[in-house]
């Protein structure tokens, strides 16, 4: 990590911030590489905790550089508010507390991943399947990331070298939602010849209907065409979710103009 991320997550552990690191840079830590110039987070948007957030922040001479402000009801509503640091190098800091299909802050902090990292210590991090929904936006960017971090979670349980291995934790999850089709129907296939993970794979089919092709042996096509309309859904249920919140946006942008 960068000096300014490292900065921005020092701040945050020394005031003792209930946050969980999402975005790019959680990215970078499930080894699916992501450039980002800013950090993304998500809080408990209680009032202590955002006391001691408010005092990283004036920490690291945050200053608010958009709409809306820095208010407990915007972040409730989904919400993000913006950030610019003049003690690490003028980052940006995107805070949330509330994102489309991810649970309440405390269970993601329940299922959270934690990583020690050299000169900074733990750093506490979105989970991994929290993070893949996170990444279902309308925003073309985001769709290969989801790939990448399915795809890098299933290539390290079958890396010699991995302690966790294939568990039905981890096979549920690819099921769901691994995203290229070749390996879709590979996780599929096993799952089949194994009675341990035969019931997650018939849960998955009745959920999923790139998963139930998959499992019926269909090609690398039909599959695909399951997938491309899967990802179409996702980005029209993430367009009506931030209908509201951006005419909200819109709203405030237009009362800061009048007010100047």
């Amino acid at each position: 990590m960068s000096s300014p991320i490292r900065t921005i997550l020092a701040s945050m552990r020394t005031r003792g911030v209930r946050y969980l690191l999402m975005g790019g840079q959680a990215c970078v830590l499930y080894g699916a590489a992501e450039f980002s110039r800013d950090t993304d987070l998500a809080v408990l948007a209680d009032a202590d905790n955002l006391r001691r957030l408010t005092a990283a922040l004036d920490d690291l001479g945050a200053a608010v550089i958009a709409v809306p402000p820095f208010e407990g009801q915007y972040l409730a509503r989904g919400h993000a508010v913006h950030f610019a640091c003049a003690a690490a190098g003028g980052m940006r800091v995107d805070v949330m507390a509330r994102m489309r299909g991810v649970p309440p802050f405390a269970e993601c902090w329940d299922r959270r991943s934690t990583y020690a990292l050299p000169d900074l210590g733990e750093v506490e991090v979105l989970g991994l399947e929290d993070l893949v929904r996170c990444k279902k936006t309308r925003r073309d960017k985001d769709w290969p990331m989801v790939r990448r971090l399915v795809e890098a979670n299933y290539a390290e349980a079958t890396a010699p070298d991995d302690a966790v291995g294939v568990t039905t934790e981890r096979v549920a999850f690819w099921l769901r939602e691994l995203r290229t089709p070749t390996l879709l129907r590979e996780a599929a296939a096993r799952a089949a010849a194994s009675p341990t993970y035969r019931p997650l794979l018939a849960d998955a089919v009745r959920t999923r209907p790139a998963t139930a092709l998959a499992a019926r042996g269909a090609d690398d096509v039909a599959v695909g065409a399951a997938l491309a309309d899967e990802e179409r859904r996702e980005r029209e249920a993430d367009e009506a979710y931030w209908r509201p919140l951006i005419r909200e946006l819109e709203a405030l942008r237009h009362a800061a103009r009048r007010a100047r």
